[in-house]
């Protein structure tokens, strides 16, 4: 296939100097970059042919997108990046899913659409390990769960909250407008109701229904929409809902920085503590089953880990992947496997 002079310059940079460019691009965003930190990206620049090449695809790309970059969400960008010790695994994944998206080829649309960059210019979001309270213009109350980002769209006709990734619990407030949350899975109504929605990382949804009802209706079947009642959770994705089961009021113990499990699987056990955790939680098939009760502090990682390590059927690995990912594995103690 034919490629323009923009994506041959695109693939002619090294991904390492392509996350470099994205990660000095972040940093200069706005008037606010120091004086230092231009000479540094200037001097960065002129070490290499490659780096002013890689520069100027960057300005290329900048150009298309001059005329959605507000500079509010230009310093937001920068926050969210932020290289503090919590937020730097999230630094890296989102430096190199841009630099893919800028130096691979892609148009100015696809890093639009992209999902590291919406996260990053959403309305609302939560760094891992921080829970945050909001309560909108009508009065609806949320609970944002560690590691999650959320888009609010007021309009007179209705109020509609897109849930760009993690978790949030819902209280509505009366209105005669429809409330309604938008996940990658589709849409959930509110009818009257206090809820909780989680984006799965697989581009499913889980809700669950404390008070009230929701109709959930798949984004490529709205006509196989179900209703929850109190009492009821349901994943869904874009083709159908799930069988549906009872919920429990301590699935939202989070909101005080507790996790309860009553008999979960572990793999599902790490999916609920990852948002507390820098580190990317895994265990190993052999294991994924295993019934897991007990309270767990959510802001208190170590102690958590150090709990499940004590089990006599696990152990408790620490890892270091490519480009210093750390990884915790939890797999079948050595016993166990005897």
């Amino acid at each position: 296939m034919r490629r323009g002079p923009q994506s041959e310059t695109a693939l002619s940079v090294p991904p390492v100097v392509a996350q470099q460019a994205v990660d000095w691009w972040l940093q200069l965003m706005g008037a606010d970059a120091s004086a230092a930190q231009r000479a540094a990206w200037q001097a960065w620049c002129a070490a290499d042919p490659l780096h002013a090449q890689a520069w100027e695809r960057i300005q290329q790309v900048n150009q298309q997108l001059s005329g959605w970059v507000a500079p509010q969400q230009a310093g937001l960008a920068r926050a969210t990046l932020a290289p503090t010790r919590a937020r730097r695994a999230a630094r890296r994944r989102v430096v190199q899913a841009l630099a893919l998206l800028v130096f691979g080829g892609g148009a100015a649309w696809q890093l639009e659409q992209s999902a590291p960059w919406q996260r990053l210019r959403a309305d609302a979001r939560t760094p891992r390990g921080v829970r945050r309270r909001m309560v909108l213009q009508d009065g609806t109350q949320l609970v944002l769960n560690g590691g999650s980002a959320l888009n609010v769209d007021y309009s007179p006709q209705q109020r509609r909250l897109r849930l760009l990734e993690g978790e949030m619990l819902i209280t509505t407030a009366a209105d005669a407008r429809a409330f309604v949350v938008e996940t990658a899975a589709g849409e959930a109504q509110a009818l009257g109701t206090r809820f909780v929605v989680r984006a799965g990382d697989d581009g499913s949804t889980r809700v669950g229904v404390f008070d009230g009802a929701v109709r959930l209706r798949p984004r490529q079947s709205p006509g196989d929409a179900q209703v929850l009642q109190a009492g009821q959770q349901a994943v869904f994705g874009v083709q159908r809902v799930s069988v549906l089961t009872p919920v429990h009021e301590d699935s939202a113990a989070w909101t005080d920085g507790i996790l309860i499990a009553r008999g979960m699987p572990l793999a599902e056990m790490l999916q609920a503590l990852q948002p507390y955790s820098t580190a990317t939680l895994v265990c190993a098939p052999e294991v994924a089953g295993l019934r897991m009760s007990g309270s767990y502090p959510l802001d208190d990682m170590g102690r958590v880990l150090a709990t499940l390590h004590s089990l006599p059927e696990l152990q408790v690995r620490r890892l270091t992947r490519w480009w210093g990912r750390e990884e915790v594995l939890l797999e079948p103690a050595a016993h166990a496997t005897r």
